[in-house]
């Protein structure tokens, strides 16, 4: 099995290379694929050879959306679309990451893939067009919700907290928004068991969501990341409405993933579990 990869030094990115185990990936860095140029990346599904179209390259800066609305909705939005087009056409699977931002974050359940959308911000509203856009190709695909990714590389919380617990004694930290951290690699691991489904002629098309468990608050995950790193550091508990920030943010980041479990046979992944090797592995980098 062959996939063609949109992303290269990103988290998922990064973890899938790393996990390759036996198949062939050819991965696009911005310079070979840059997704602000919507119509290049649909050439490059055009040309290929690969059995599998991964699109693991995105827009994360989630306050950035705010001012440069434009752009971002390019990269989330149009890009995935055009890329997804052009593997429908070839009818070739599509892999597409999403996240819990299309929802609202009201009320408290965990919410499943039939849930209504209604982002509260422009990075949500960015990836809801991206989702759009891939559906509407109509070709075999997955579109994968995830939510508070972690790993030991890029920009991401527990690398944060991380390098505030190293100076400070206490740190203010949310404690209204609940969610379930994902480890990179729990995702990366994901992706990689669907392209095979779908180089198998077993994949399954849909949304799915995908998440790390248990649910926690930001303040009982930094807890964690103390905790495991060491660090003799106190986490005060804040509400959102203290802690302003330029993009509104859903208080209910809980996902339902038993339908991915039921379809594919993942299950969520204990972030915990991963805490270990993902602080181990960014100390080694410090």
């Amino acid at each position: 099995m062959k996939i063609l990869m949109f992303g290269r030094t990103g988290q998922v990115a990064t973890e899938v290379l790393r996990r390759r185990r036996g198949v062939q990936i050819e991965a696009l860095s911005r310079a070979e694929a840059d997704l602000s140029d919507p119509a290049a990346c649909a050439g490059r599904i055009e040309t290929t050879d690969a059995d599998v179209i991964l699109n693991a390259a995105a827009w994360t800066n989630v306050d950035g959306a705010e001012t440069e609305e434009a752009a971002a909705s390019i990269v989330n939005g149009a890009a995935p679309a055009a890329m997804a087009f052009t593997a429908a056409a070839r009818k070739l699977p599509f892999i597409h990451i999403s996240s819990d931002y299309v929802f609202d974050g009201s009320e408290d359940a965990p919410r499943n893939e039939a849930a209504p959308t209604a982002p509260i911000n422009k990075y949500g509203w960015t990836k809801l067009a991206g989702e759009t856009g891939v559906q509407a190709a109509d070709g075999p695909h997955v579109i994968l919700r995830t939510s508070w990714v972690f790993s030991a590389h890029g920009r991401n919380f527990v690398k944060t907290m991380l390098r505030l617990g190293a100076t400070r004694k206490h740190i203010s930290v949310v404690d209204d928004q609940i969610g379930g951290p994902t480890p990179a690699a729990a995702i990366a691991d994901a992706c990689l068991t669907i392209a095979r489904a779908f180089a198998g002629g077993k994949g399954v098309t849909g949304v799915y969501h995908f998440s790390g468990a248990p649910e926690v608050s930001w303040r009982g995950f930094a807890e964690a990341v103390f905790a495991e790193a060491g660090m003799v550091v106190r986490a005060d508990p804040i509400l959102t409405a203290d802690y302003p920030t330029p993009t509104k943010r859903p208080l209910n980041s809980r996902l339902d993933c038993a339908r991915i479990q039921r379809d594919y046979g993942i299950r969520r992944p204990d972030w915990r579990a991963h805490l270990t090797e993902v602080i181990r592995e960014a100390d080694e980098q410090a």
